[in-house]
């Protein structure tokens, strides 16, 4: 079995000051720097929900520059 295929039950969405997004299994305490981004669920639904969100992978500083 794949790492991709093993759901260790509900995660959360989280995301940092620089607008990157990541999963935790709920039970983990959040690391400093991250915040819930407002959506648990199952691994594969996390995985979505960010696929949907975060369009734009460049972190937020390099988005503020200037072109």
């Amino acid at each position: 079995m794949q790492d991709e295929e093993i759901d260790l039950g509900p995660h959360r969405v989280v995301v940092n000051h620089e607008d990157q997004y990541s999963i935790l299994p709920v039970g983990h305490e959040i690391p400093a720097g991250w915040r819930d981004a407002g959506f648990q669920g199952a691994k594969t639904e996390c995985l979505a929900t960010i696929g949907e969100v975060w369009t734009d992978m460049r972190p937020l500083s390099v988005r503020r520059q200037p072109a």
